[in-house]
């Protein structure tokens, strides 16, 4: 397996967020040979932030050079935070990386290297890997979601991801499932990310403590509130604390609401649900499909399996490597 894996070659996948960059070495079976992590400077310019990103990539340069492995390096795939452009591979205008607006990454680090390079975002290219590799194998339409301080979801369509005109399709964390909701981050009120990402669970929880001074979480939070977190909220349910439990059953019904329209919507053979909200999660999913029904027009959504997603920390590398694994399948 192994020389069969050399032979068809090795992408560096780079996983690029606010305050990190974690880069990798990624063979044609999604396993990652070499990782490393370095600091992103996200405020400190474009030329300082394109440093920290080819530090990353060195550092896996040089483990396969160690290796004897370098030559069979075929290309870079970077995920990162969108807006982006992932046909052009430019770095439009991230709220978390101020460093770069309107940046060529894709093109500037071609030039460095002499690989190919793709540019997508990180939800989308976790989705590729997960079908590629993942939890969604043998699967050709996919529904993706990770939740965690943010929603953020993929769509894969016929075994290819969906990205629309302009290539900013997949915004299934900004559905609104309720018009007259809280204001989300976007500007639009009663996405689902508002409600359902791990910020929100703990605010939802803390709203509620007025009433229930003899609630667990303000042990938990030490009597700060604002301390509050979505992990306190379930390590509280896990207790069977009164408040945590609302507010987990409140987020088990609001996620069956809002996946019912996505799957009258795009009918998936998979969901698939990734991000550090997930493992909390998980022991719901049969309660979440359980909730199906009422938010369904289609009658047959309880056959659509909701799983976890395989990869966890390494989603970004392995999903950057997915996206030059499936650029050179088109291409051979």
């Amino acid at each position: 397996m192994h020389e069969t894996t050399q032979r068809d070659g090795l992408v560096i996948g780079v996983d690029i967020g606010g305050t990190k960059i974690a880069a990798g070495l990624v063979d044609s079976t999604g396993k990652v040979l070499s990782q490393c992590r370095v600091p992103m400077v996200a405020r400190e310019g474009a030329s300082n932030a394109l440093v920290a990103v080819t530090q990353a990539i060195n550092v896996v340069s040089t483990n396969a050079k160690a290796t004897g492995t370098m030559h069979l390096i075929r290309g870079i795939g970077i995920c990162c935070p969108g807006p982006l452009d992932s046909k052009a591979g430019v770095i439009l205008n991230p709220p978390n990386l101020p460093c770069w607006r309107n940046f060529p990454l894709a093109a500037e680090l071609a030039h460095r290297y002499g690989y190919r390079v793709r540019v997508e975002n990180d939800a989308n290219a976790a989705a590729l890997a997960e079908m590629m590799w993942g939890a969604g194998q043998g699967c050709r339409d996919i529904f993706y979601a990770t939740i965690g301080t943010g929603i953020g979801t993929g769509i894969v369509v016929n075994g290819r991801l969906y990205e629309g005109r302009t290539g900013a399709a997949g915004e299934g964390g900004h559905l609104s499932i309720d018009y007259k909701g809280p204001i989300c981050g976007c500007g639009k009120r009663g996405c689902i990310e508002a409600f359902a990402s791990g910020p929100a669970i703990a605010r939802r929880a803390r709203a509620k403590l007025e009433d229930h001074p003899e609630s667990r979480l303000l042990e938990l939070a030490r009597g700060e509130t604002d301390d509050l977190s979505c992990e306190m909220v379930g390590e509280a349910y896990t207790m069977g604390d009164s408040v945590a439990v609302e507010t987990i059953r409140e987020t088990v019904s609001l996620l069956a609401f809002w996946l019912g329209n996505v799957i009258d919507l795009l009918d998936p053979e998979v969901v698939i649900i990734g991000g550090g909200v997930s493992s909390m999660l998980q022991p719901l999913f049969a309660e979440i499909s359980a909730g199906l029904p009422e938010s369904c027009v289609n009658k047959r959504c309880q056959e659509i399996p909701l799983v976890p997603a395989r990869y966890g920390n390494d989603a970004g590398i392995v999903g950057g490597a997915a996206l030059c694994s499936e650029k050179m399948t088109a291409s051979s």
